[in-house]
């Protein structure tokens, strides 16, 4: 069974198009990311949504904070579907979205949804028309929203409210209860008034994120029970490095097992240095490893231990992998299918060949005192001894060989 095809149940959520991604109803679990660029700087922006869509990002988060911004923003579309990138972008508002769209009615149409915060959408008196402006501009321009709560940005007179009815109870909550009850209601009481305004059901997606990974998992699945809207999940902030692999992996693990959300992203602050593009890889590989939807083929290699104190098998597994993810973006256009592909990269005699054996493609090389060979399975059976300094070059070849031969080219299967 293929991991598009696995069996693990999922919550039932209303279907929400945004350009020609469907994100719910059934659909694969999306993968989206967020650029660090200035928005203004409409050459910088495109580049990096260019590169996120080429690592795997379905759909693409831009910050809309300025008039500076919000006037590139058609440009970027522009920039991105004259090189052939046509993945969707998001506008993420703040504070003044109202007034950025109505003034920009270019970028409101480049978007392909509006991110809203009820927490900052406006304040006291003035929070209803400005977030009724928002939901009014998506109706215009038949774009869809994501109502996205934060727990640092939590809307505090809905916070005070909850938190004076709580003191009056017999028996009151504690307070991260209150503020989590405070984090749903604001995002149902949200939804609700966009329909109200107007805006289909099939047009909202709703987030309620926090930084903590238990009262993640703890909002998801209070808020799933309590609605059927398509449900964006991601730590707020999950951190750096491994850290914030770890967090945004424990989290979203136990959501995504339960069959909780549409849609993610791994928040991750980037090392220095580091590619923006690591927060989908990060986002594939959580999907992929629990057999949710595959990306790209992914390389199961060991350890390493006394028996393989040689570095020879780590670097290939690094070679393998690094090559196997730059041709992806070939592959996923010729081939169908090639992202099951299974590959192994082993470094001794005791578990290499019985892996190599269960991978579409394995090799097993020579461990600490062994002979200096190394045998490549395919399809379970041993078909040849690579030897010498260019191992990882003849292992490459046998890759491409085997997905020319083994996977479907698209334009034969379309019959053209």
């Amino acid at each position: 069974m293929s991991s598009s095809q696995h069996p693990l149940p999922r919550r039932k959520s209303v279907g929400v198009r945004i350009g020609a991604v469907l994100v719910g109803g059934g659909a694969p679990i999306i993968v989206q990311s967020m650029t660090n660029t200035d928005t203004a700087d409409a050459a910088a922006t495109a580049t990096q949504i260019r590169q996120l869509a080429a690592a795997g990002s379905e759909l693409v988060r831009i910050t809309v904070n300025t008039e500076e911004a919000a006037a590139e923003v058609a440009r970027i579309r522009d920039r991105l579907e004259a090189s052939g990138c046509r993945v969707p972008i998001i506008g993420d508002f703040h504070y003044n979205g109202h007034l950025l769209l109505t003034r920009y009615p270019d970028c409101a149409e480049a978007l392909a949804k509006y991110r809203i915060n009820p927490g900052n959408v406006g304040f006291g008196r003035k929070k209803d028309s400005q977030f009724s402006t928002m939901i009014e501009k998506a109706i215009e321009y038949r774009k869809p929203v994501r109502i996205g709560v934060n727990w640092g940005s939590l809307d505090q007179e809905l916070a005070t409210q909850l938190m004076d009815d709580n003191a009056k109870r017999a028996d009151p909550l504690s307070a991260d209860a209150v503020m989590q009850e405070a984090l749903i209601i604001s995002a149902l009481q949200s939804a609700a008034r966009a329909e109200e305004l107007g805006l289909p059901r099939d047009r909202i997606i709703l987030s309620c994120k926090v930084s903590g990974v238990q009262k993640l998992i703890s909002v998801y699945r209070d808020l799933a029970a309590r609605c059927d809207y398509a449900l964006h999940l991601g730590l707020t902030e999950a951190g750096m490095g491994s850290k914030g692999i770890v967090a945004s992996t424990a989290a979203l693990g136990v959501l995504l097992q339960e069959g909780i959300g549409d849609t993610i992203r791994i928040s991750l602050t980037p090392e220095p240095g580091g590619e923006r593009t690591r927060e989908v890889v990060v986002a594939q590989e959580i999907l992929q490893t629990m057999g949710l939807r595959s990306f790209t083929p992914l390389v199961t290699a060991c350890p390493g231990c006394g028996r393989t104190t040689s570095t020879v098998f780590q670097e290939l597994a690094d070679n393998i992998q690094a090559y196997v993810r730059s041709q992806m973006p070939i592959w996923r256009e010729q081939y169908a299918g090639v992202e099951d592909m299974t590959l192994a990269v082993m470094g001794c005699v005791v578990n290499g060949p019985g892996e190599s054996k269960h991978a579409d493609i394995g090799i097993s090389l020579p461990g600490t005192g062994e002979a200096p060979s190394a045998p490549v399975f395919v399809d379970g059976k041993k078909v040849t001894t690579l030897r010498g300094e260019n191992i990882a070059g003849e292992f490459r070849k046998i890759v491409d060989d085997y997905v020319e031969k083994t996977y479907q080219r698209r334009s034969d299967k379309t019959g053209a």
